[in-house]
């Protein structure tokens, strides 16, 4: 008995050893971590003094310290970035529908401005102003090397003023100039019209008034049409919709979903899981469903086209959209600023993550080239202007080879239908009708 309790008292205390061992180490590590943390801010402490005292013109230490937040985010992803407050009110305002400005929503490549979109029947869409367009000059500034805040400064002016843009255009061999006149911008989040007996949904983005106007516009179609019993279908427009606000996007979802998951969203942590489901009650009563994507199409657009593919409830038709499957939490900072911080990757009923990778349409069919456009003879004809693109985007490390290489394989037999259209358009029609018809009916 002695022994067997000496050996449990020597088990005890080889536990306590060992226990001893990992606990010092680990301790150590955290002390050590947070002593270089404490030495790199005195380093950013430093810095600073030397510039406040020693740099050749007075500073104003308020933009010092803001530059300082701007590029420790800007360091993260091309969507994590500070707003001071000016910038905070001009994004609370966007939200609710109205602002001055030009009308592009843009992002930051490459040390220039790039336009994610033209926002419809604004000053840079009436003007010209495509998708994936870099703005490498305001009224003869360059803008390499400027935070996107200070880019944005140089393009805000009086309403009614001109701003000349320099534009670098893929497939155009020279940048050119755009005259623009700044406007208020009033957004119509929805635009309603009849073909036939179909309604025509077309969603610009997703704002406060998105949901609400789709479903009181699309009650007057239906009501117009003589009833739901006279309602074909349903085109859901989300071209050049560069996206907005995430439960704009999961009502919108909702609108044509009896049932299931419409998108989660997953943290840093594992236990930071939040899903967003559909209530009961379609408003079309389950007719069919086309929803029209393009390389303009981003984020909240991703999730409802996401949500209603995985669901087979609609037939997506068009271009891979952007590839933003990221999701940026708005927080308000001290002195009436904020900071737009990525705090989690979204994913569609069926698991995907479609961050740089976008939304594959059902049916591929490429946008024909406006008139003024010339484009280069070895240009491919899907565009390559994509979220991947952006420096310090971030990877998609959640999807396998096996599924990428099936993925790639649907892309490109839906890419061969689309280019059988200049041999035989007849019969690569009868094709995107079964593509549609296997879409809808469980692909």
């Amino acid at each position: 008995m002695k022994k067997y309790l000496v050996a449990v008292c020597a088990g005890i205390l080889s536990g306590a050893l060992v226990t001893t061992q990992w606990v010092g180490p680990l301790l150590a590590q955290e002390q050590e971590a947070e002593t270089t943390i404490y030495e790199q801010l005195d380093l950013f402490g430093d810095v600073f003094e030397r510039i406040r005292g020693q740099y050749v013109t007075e500073t104003d230490t308020g933009e010092l310290i803001d530059a300082a937040i701007n590029g420790m985010l800007n360091s993260l992803d091309p969507h994590s970035s500070y707003l001071p407050p000016d910038d905070f009110e001009d994004m609370r305002v966007q939200t609710r529908g109205a602002f001055g400005g030009l009308g592009i929503e843009i992002t930051q490549q490459e040390g220039f401005v790039r336009v994610v979109t033209p926002i419809d029947d604004t000053p840079a869409f009436h003007a010209g102003v495509q998708p994936g367009d870099l703005i490498t000059a305001v009224d003869g500034v360059s803008l390499r090397g400027l935070m996107l805040p200070d880019a944005v400064d140089l393009m805000r002016g009086p309403v009614g003023s001109e701003i000349i843009i320099t534009v670098l255009r893929e497939g155009v061999a020279e940048p050119f100039d755009l005259s623009i006149i700044r406007d208020t911008i009033q957004i119509r989040a929805v635009r309603t019209r009849i073909e036939g007996n179909t309604v025509v949904l077309r969603v610009t983005t997703f704002n406060e008034q998105t949901y609400d106007t789709m479903a009181t516009q699309l009650a007057e179609a239906i009501e117009e049409l003589g009833g739901i019993e006279q309602l074909r279908g349903v085109v859901l427009d989300l071209r050049n919709n560069p996206g907005g606000l995430l439960l704009q996007a999961v009502s919108v979802s909702d609108a044509f979903l009896e049932q299931g998951e419409i998108v989660s969203t997953r943290g840093r942590n594992e236990a930071d899981i939040e899903r967003h489901n559909a209530t009961a009650g379609d408003l079309i009563e389950g007719r069919p469903m086309v929803v029209l994507i393009n390389g303009g199409s981003a984020s909240a657009s991703e999730i409802v086209a996401g949500a209603l593919q995985d669901h087979n409830r609609a037939v997506i038709v068009g271009e891979r959209s952007f590839g933003k499957g990221s999701v940026q939490l708005l927080i308000p900072l001290r002195g009436n600023g904020a900071m737009r911080l990525t705090t989690a990757l979204y994913y569609t009923p069926s698991g995907r993550s479609i961050q740089a990778l976008g939304v594959a349409p059902d049916i591929v069919v490429h946008a024909p080239r406006r008139d003024d456009e010339a484009a280069a003879p070895e240009e491919d004809a899907r565009p390559l202007r994509t979220e991947s693109s952006l420096r310090g985007s971030l990877t998609n490390e959640n999807i396998s080879d096996e599924e990428r290489r099936l993925m790639e394989e649907e892309e490109r037999a839906a890419e061969e239908v689309a280019q059988l259209r200049l041999e035989d358009y007849q019969l690569a029609y009868a094709l995107d009708i079964l593509r549609g018809l296997s879409a809808m009916n469980g692909r």
